[in-house]
């Protein structure tokens, strides 16, 4: 049987692919994983989130709201702030173990892609 006649389990037509499209182009900005392998550790507030990442509030805001529309997030108002915790988080946690054991595999090569390498990230340095 060649892989192209057997589907992932649960992901199912276009419609299973784009889905699944959708969910792993959410991770793939280094600052939204940075986010939500803080969010594993516990509840943060913008103002954590941006003392420990060093990114500006309005970058961690732009990415948790990214991060909330994938249904990845979500927050709960504490006072005049918000605090945001990971939905699922052990089922992320595993997607990114799964992800590091399959870069060990390759050696990284993906980094060595010219369509997904480091330079198609979104402004990021190489």
């Amino acid at each position: 049987m060649k892989a192209t006649d057997a589907a992932a389990p649960g992901v199912e037509g276009t419609t299973g692919l784009t889905a699944a499209a959708c969910l792993f182009h959410g991770f793939s900005d280094t600052s939204r994983l940075s986010i939500v392998r803080h969010l594993a550790l516990g509840e943060h507030r913008v103002v954590d989130l941006t003392a420990h990442l060093g990114l500006a509030q309005s970058t961690v805001s732009q990415h948790l709201a990214c991060l909330k529309d994938c249904g990845l997030v979500s927050s709960r108002p504490v006072g005049r702030a918000s605090m945001w915790s990971l939905n699922h988080a052990d089922t992320v946690m595993d997607l990114l173990a799964s992800a590091e054991r399959l870069l060990a595999l390759t050696g990284d090569a993906v980094t060595l892609c010219p369509t997904y390498g480091p330079d198609s990230l979104h402004g990021e340095a190489s």
